[in-house]
């Protein structure tokens, strides 16, 4: 039949050759509405062409927000590197170096989101949460507008959260699950750590509170 072909190829563009991710190809972990407004995207078209893992960290760099769609179910640049470090699928190294970049919080950003997207839910765990004691900035884009939050919050959504950035997430079993079946040790907060150390010392709990950002979170110079 007549542009039959043309058919098949519209209902699988952004399918990705390679291994599969949680039983299924990598491309599907973005629902394939939101696929084909990134696919479709003007953004998507002029500045995710041709990128590598290498060159992707370059535009990784160069964003100013993250967010899922915002406007008119636009997705956001954000959202459209994601999607395409899901077409790359870099090797692990690679992916750990874009976590690593302290000075790039939107490159940490989006190698945070492809980690909870993607990889095994032990390795989320011991690899995003470190990042809770983040308080750099980010600025969110919404249907709603935008919103101002900071890095480890980013992380606790991703960690406790169904979707993020319209993104449906990946099922991840609860840390206390993970520790039972000695798959994690438990985790100790470092202001835990600090109080055990001045057990008695209520004069200086305040200041290990306002160090650890509990009572008042000071933001990270940008």
């Amino acid at each position: 039949m007549e542009g039959g072909p043309e058919r098949g190829i519209t209902l699988e563009r952004g399918l990705v050759k390679g291994q599969e991710i949680h039983s299924q190809n990598p491309a599907r972990l973005i629902e394939k509405i939101i696929r084909e407004r990134i696919l479709d995207s003007p953004y998507w078209k002029e500045q995710c062409f041709g990128l590598t893992a290498a060159t992707l960290c370059d535009r990784a760099v160069e964003l100013t927000y993250i967010g899922g769609q915002y406007g008119q179910q636009r997705p956001t640049p954000f959202l459209c590197l994601a999607f395409k470090v899901i077409q790359l699928q870099p090797e692990k190294e690679i992916i750990l170096e874009y976590l690593a970049a302290e000075d790039f919080k939107y490159l940490r950003a989006l190698a945070a989101f492809y980690i909870r997207l993607t990889f095994p839910a032990v390795d989320v765990y011991k690899l995003l949460e470190p990042l809770l004691a983040d308080y750099h900035r980010l600025k969110l884009r919404s249907m709603n507008g935008f919103r101002l939050i900071y890095i480890d919050e980013f992380v606790d959504m991703l960690l406790t959260d169904e979707r993020v950035c319209d993104i449906a997430l990946p099922r991840l079993p609860k840390r206390i699950v993970l520790e039972d079946m000695e798959e994690l040790e438990p985790r100790e907060s470092a202001l835990g750590s600090e109080l055990s150390d001045l057990e008695g010392d209520s004069d200086d709990i305040g200041d290990i509170e306002s160090k650890n950002g509990i009572s008042s979170r000071r933001p990270v110079d940008d």
